[in-house]
């Protein structure tokens, strides 16, 4: 099926529509790995995105139901450049047109995206719109400018767990996990000694308390943090009760609610392959990375906070440690899932901490 991607700013591309064959609108943004398509696809964090991957053969080893990160696509649709049409994996599945197909998501290839992803570092992140031909592109080009953008709106609520559930060690140490779109590897590095309880963004500070956690972790998830004003607000009467682990917007959330600000990037980062510098040993950490917004750190100078990690390759903040309040956050994903694994230790040092019941100073 023949196709066009049309960019609010008037831009069209051409290519061939694949999976689930329909017009689907959001917000573009550009992810930087070369492998790990499954759990791009099913990471909540990208709810109401059109992912373009820059690596340019995608689908080479299908689909299988124990690589994703939720039980569903959130993602609006996908860009490619080449769909390998004879995947090879003995733990394929599925093809990915297949698993995209069954759930529904459009996606379309045969997109230079390398003159897209150029298009967007330079204009920035927009919306978007995958159409099937023919279609009047005037009119989609109202629907895409007259659709709304991410900023000012919570998406989480879209993402999380409708009722609390239990996962991992059942007499390991208990943790408590706020889902603001959870991704299952975070799940998976707690489950051989963390006994988890995993409850809605909604949940609160009273209700968590009752559970008797020895750590919070707030999870990655999707959109502009500062919609997200009922987490904000709980999270400030959790701080100082316990440990608290932020991931991605975990972090953001965190931030917020000891009084700092978060704004839009350009262009996002999204990807494996981002470098992050440890301001405390000076080594250099290769991250996973899923986020449109950051956070300002002159804005958390007044907070007692002390900055721990940068991204190398514009500045932005990438972590921070409260010592009052025993907050550990960081924008990447410790977790790492696609990509290098280089991070995972930031999980297990938190754990320790939370068994130990002490605040260190070293990470």
């Amino acid at each position: 099926m023949n196709g066009i991607l049309c960019l609010e700013d008037g831009e069209i591309f051409q290519g061939r529509i694949f999976g689930h064959i329909r017009t689907t609108i959001g917000e573009l943004c550009f992810n930087t790995s070369m492998s790990g398509y499954q759990e791009i696809l099913t990471d909540p964090s990208y709810f109401g995105q059109i992912v373009v991957m820059s690596y340019p053969i995608i689908g080479n080893y299908g689909t299988n139901s124990r690589d994703n990160e939720s039980y569903q696509p959130f993602l609006s649709g996908f860009i490619i450049r080449e769909y390998c049409r004879h995947p090879s994996n003995p733990r394929m599945e599925l093809s990915l047109s297949e698993f995209l197909k069954r759930n529904r998501v459009s996606a379309i290839e045969e997109i230079d995206t390398r003159a897209l992803v150029r298009h967007i570092r330079e204009k920035g992140e927009m919306r978007a719109a995958i159409a099937p031909l023919p279609v009047d592109r005037g009119e989609l080009l109202k629907k895409v400018q007259n659709h709304p953008k991410l900023e000012g709106r919570d998406l989480v609520s879209s993402v999380t767990t409708k009722s609390p559930y239990r996962f991992g060690h059942p007499k390991g140490i208990k943790i408590v996990v706020y889902d603001f779109g959870v991704k299952r590897n975070i799940l998976r590095l707690l489950k051989e000694e963390a006994s988890v309880i995993v409850v809605p963004a909604q949940t609160d500070p009273e209700t968590v308390l009752g559970l008797d956690p020895a750590g919070i972790i707030l999870s990655n998830g999707p959109g502009d943090p500062a919609a997200v004003t009922y987490a904000i607000d709980n999270i400030k009467k959790l701080l100082g009760r316990v440990p608290i682990l932020g991931i991605c917007l975990g972090h953001q959330l965190l931030g917020l609610a000891l009084g700092g600000r978060t704004y839009r990037l350009k262009f996002g980062h999204h990807g494996g392959n981002h470098p992050v510098k440890d301001l405390r040993s000076g080594k250099i950490l290769i991250t996973v990375q899923n986020h449109s917004f950051a956070l300002d750190p002159a804005s958390l100078e007044r907070s007692g906070a002390e900055i721990t990690h940068i991204n190398l390759n514009d500045g932005t903040l990438e972590g921070f440690f409260h010592p009052e309040y025993r907050i550990y956050s960081y924008q990447f994903h410790p977790e790492a899932s696609p990509g290098p694994t280089e991070a995972n230790q930031l999980i297990q040092s938190f754990l320790d901490r939370c068994r130990s019941g002490r605040t260190s100073r070293r990470f």
